[in-house]
């Protein structure tokens, strides 16, 4: 039986040696051990990346020495209904209640498009963010896990971390490193399962949205 075509939106950008990483991580690098332009008999290839590559979850040891890792996150907060809000504020400020119409959400996993980050390729620090209150807000409402189209919940040079803190003491899950450019705002059904990585504190996803038509069609 074949597969029933379907159009999701894939919000992952592709990875690769020019995918930019935070000042002093590990880059993407992929390297060939076997090709058939060498005339081997099968391609094989191993890479060396940090994990917080492109679209991708951070676990809860990622920022508490008491979170847990990958491996044992429930695979329920990403996978479900969703929402993409779209957010118009200026470069590198952070998000807060203020820029968010709360009576427009209503699913569990709520999406941010920023367009702050508009190059996986190409680094830069204004990138925006949230405010821990807007994390604690959403919280309330029910959101069990947030998502940016930036590399992180907090600017790029935070040491306390506190939206992160937020997600810890609230059990809330993170996507960070979307691509939403092309995603308009509405609802969706989310796709972006981890990697069951052994101790890890984070991993890349393939994540994708599907509208309702093409989710009815699977």
């Amino acid at each position: 039986m074949s597969l029933k075509y379907t159009t999701p939106y894939d919000i992952s950008p592709t990875l690769s040696d020019k995918t930019a990483v935070f000042p002093g991580d590990v880059a993407f690098s992929r390297e060939v051990s076997l090709s058939f332009k060498n005339k081997d008999s099968l391609e094989l290839s191993s890479i060396t990346t940090t994990l917080h590559l492109g679209a991708h979850t951070d676990a809860p040891c990622h920022y508490a020495a008491s979170g847990s890792a990958m491996n044992e996150r429930p695979l329920d907060y990403y996978i479900g209904p969703a929402q993409v809000v779209e957010a118009k504020v200026p470069r590198g400020v952070r998000l807060t209640k203020e820029h968010v119409d709360f009576s427009s959400i209503s699913a569990p996993r709520v999406l941010f498009k920023t367009g702050s980050f508009p190059d996986p390729d190409r680094w830069n620090e204004d990138f925006n963010s949230f405010a821990p209150e807007l994390l604690s807000a959403l919280a309330d409402r029910g959101v069990i896990l947030v998502g940016i189209d930036t590399p992180s919940v907090d600017p790029w040079d935070s040491k306390k971390l506190e939206s992160h803190q937020i997600l810890m003491a609230r059990d809330m899950a993170v996507l960070e490193g979307i691509v939403l450019q092309d995603v308009p705002a509405g609802f969706y059904h989310l796709v972006a399962l981890p990697l069951k990585i052994k101790g890890a504190d984070a991993s890349p996803v393939r994540a994708v949205l599907y509208t309702d038509q093409d989710w009815a069609r699977l």
